[in-house]
């Protein structure tokens, strides 16, 4: 946790002052948001190398273990990749469509972002809670586990929604002054208020069932709803065929309904609560 707050506690002093300047140092635009990020990464790259030597870490490989891990890192990289083409493809159509809406695209991404980490914060827990009982042998402890952290995550959704809803009024203001791109961001209310429940439950029960080694379900998963969800409306608006910016949020909507009821079917079931050995294929 230490390093993660250095490295970006670092990113975030630099990069205002690479891009618009400061003191001695003159502004360069948008590389300088690119050169303060590859800086973060690089120190903490470093720091984490640096525990490794400290720890005296076997420097061997191991093949089998780096064959389960390459198993489980197939399809978390997938999993990523249907995420990554949504959020893609939803801004290349906003760009598309107008500069005031890609504007509002980004400022709604990134707020949807930041949420969506701090939500996160349920999932690493409850996956890390959910493969210690499995680890155990206890399934019937991390079926038990796996419902009360979806009843945390509606309590945090619904607590995330009313401090949006509080916030509403002025927090767009705090990213631009443009008055086009301000008439865009009303439409992202409900969103915001209705979607943080849905989000709670989704991200925590994702952790349970990484934490179970049920990474290619996952995988799945997010693959479906990605390409019934969100990717053909998406791509529609490629072919300019002129959705409104809020029918460009009901995408990002179904997407994370659909993998609420594959995540809700999953853990009603017993197929992910196995014991003992992590399931890796």
């Amino acid at each position: 946790m230490r390093y993660v707050l250095i490295s970006n506690g670092i990113l975030a002093l630099l990069c205002p002052v690479l891009v618009h300047g400061g003191g001695p140092v003159a502004g360069i635009g948008l590389p300088g948001s690119a050169v303060a990020n590859v800086v973060a990464q690089v120190l903490a790259a470093g720091l984490f190398l640096r525990a490794l030597v400290a720890e005296r870490a076997v420097a061997a490989p191991c093949w089998p273990a780096m064959r389960a891990q390459l198993k489980l890192g197939r399809d978390l990289v997938l999993r990523a990749v249907a995420f990554q083409s949504c959020f893609l493809s939803a801004t290349a159509v906003a760009a598309r469509a107008s500069a005031a809406m890609a504007g509002a695209h980004q400022i709604v991404l990134q707020l949807w972002s930041f949420l969506a980490l701090v939500l996160d914060s349920l999932a690493i827990a409850a996956q890390s809670l959910a493969g210690a009982a499995l680890g155990a042998g206890d399934a019937r402890g991390a079926r038990s586990l796996a419902w009360q952290i979806t009843r945390y995550g509606v309590a945090f959704g619904i607590m995330l929604g009313l401090a949006f809803t509080a916030a509403k009024p002025t927090l767009p203001h705090l990213f631009t002054s443009d008055a086009a791109v301000l008439a865009q961001i009303p439409h992202a209310g409900w969103f915001f208020v209705a979607l943080q429940p849905v989000a709670g439950v989704v991200f925590a029960l994702d952790g349970v069932l990484l934490g179970a080694g049920d990474a290619a379900f996952l995988r799945r998963a997010t693959l479906i709803s990605a390409l019934l969800g969100f990717l053909p409306a998406v791509w529609a608006g490629v072919f300019r065929v002129r959705l409104g910016f809020d029918r460009h949020l009901v995408r990002l909507a179904a997407f994370m309904v659909l993998r609420l009821g594959f995540v809700l079917v999953r853990t009603c079931g017993a197929g992910w609560a196995v014991t003992g050995a992590v399931r890796l294929s």
